[in-house]
């Protein structure tokens, strides 16, 4: 597939359409707040007035109501006789004990202290949290592989079902998180075993989903940093998720090397992440999570097509193919020769 050049501006018309943009936050924190207090945990399938809700969570009686009242008038919420409810939707998706419970939401709270940095980040030209990835807490951690778990083990089986598994038989995901994608693989091809390498926390976490998975004897779990230790050998493919966002330019051409000593003759890298088109204005979903980049890390970015390829072809790789997904990601692929 060719490089992608459109664009994807979007034209701003009037004095509502900014105010709205302006305006957004105060929606999200309404809901954040809610969700981090566990409010609609409380209310579970009863209905309660804001006074009993308020003594369950240890919180202000009136500030609670008044919460509770916008969370009604934004839809998440019912309210009769002074005695508030879930809906539908908030019962099944954000009530902590349903099966559908968005665990993945306590990371975009998280995520709203590093944005509220973006003035400084943009002056700085890189986060100014000053934190790395394994140094953020254990709550972080939990609630960061629980957001990229929530998402990975839904969208996993379309996105590898668009790779070519055809002689392949064993897998790498590097910075495999949960091990969603590698779950994913072995369930593809009954002769799959694969290797999640990543941070120490993140290996006991996702050894834990790995076990309740039922899939240890087919997938492990080993400890490594990308941008220090050598990734193994031995491997058909080598997967990469949602990962290079995270990295400079540098450290991407040091991970791609890496990943290319890692692989047998005609084994295959395959990157997944957002893409963002050549003018960097779209798609917007790829322009925003570049500011995502900026708050919360040194380096890193979303990356166009072409400098994926450049980098692949520089560590090694042919072929260069590229597959969108349905989840506004792509599959950038390359093969190793020899």
């Amino acid at each position: 597939m060719s490089v992608a050049t459109e664009s994807s501006q979007k034209t701003i018309n009037s004095i509502d359409d900014i105010l709205e943009i302006a305006m957004a936050f105060q929606r999200s924190r309404v809901l954040l707040t809610a969700y981090e207090l566990g409010l609609f945990s409380v209310l579970g399938t009863q209905k309660k007035s804001s006074l009993e809700v308020a003594c369950a969570l240890g919180t202000d009686q009136r500030a609670t109501d008044r919460l509770m009242n916008a969370l009604c008038a934004m839809g998440l919420l019912r309210k009769s006789e002074s005695l508030f409810s879930n809906t539908q939707a908030s019962g099944q998706y954000l009530v902590k004990e349903s099966p559908d419970f968005m665990a993945g939401l306590m990371h975009t709270v998280h995520l709203w202290d590093a944005w509220s940095t973006m003035t400084g980040a943009v002056y700085r030209g890189g986060s100014i949290l000053k934190k790395d990835f394994d140094d953020r807490g254990k709550n972080w951690l939990e609630a960061f592989i629980a957001a990229m778990h929530w998402r990975a083990i839904r969208n996993a089986p379309d996105i590898v079902s668009l790779i070519d598994l055809t002689r392949i038989s064993k897998v790498l995901d590097v910075g495999g998180g949960s091990g969603a994608y590698a779950m994913a693989f072995v369930k593809a091809a009954p002769n799959i075993r694969a290797t999640v390498f990543d941070l120490p926390g993140v290996v006991s976490l996702a050894q834990g989903y790995i076990k309740q998975a039922g899939l240890s004897e087919y997938v492990e779990a080993i400890v490594g940093n990308y941008l220090i230790d050598e990734l193994g050998k031995g491997f058909d493919l080598v997967f990469i998720s949602a990962v290079i966002h995270s990295n400079s330019p540098e450290e991407n051409q040091l991970l791609l090397k890496k990943a290319v000593r890692a692989l047998n003759p005609r084994g295959k890298v395959v990157i997944h992440d957002f893409i963002i088109n050549e003018d960097r204005t779209g798609p917007a979903r790829s322009a925003l999570f570049a500011l995502n980049m900026l708050v919360a890390t040194e380096g890193g970015d979303t990356y166009t097509e072409s400098e994926l390829r450049a980098w692949m072809t520089a560590a090694g790789l042919s072929r260069i193919w590229r597959k969108d997904t349905a989840f506004e990601t792509a599959l950038v692929a390359g093969t190793k020769e020899a």
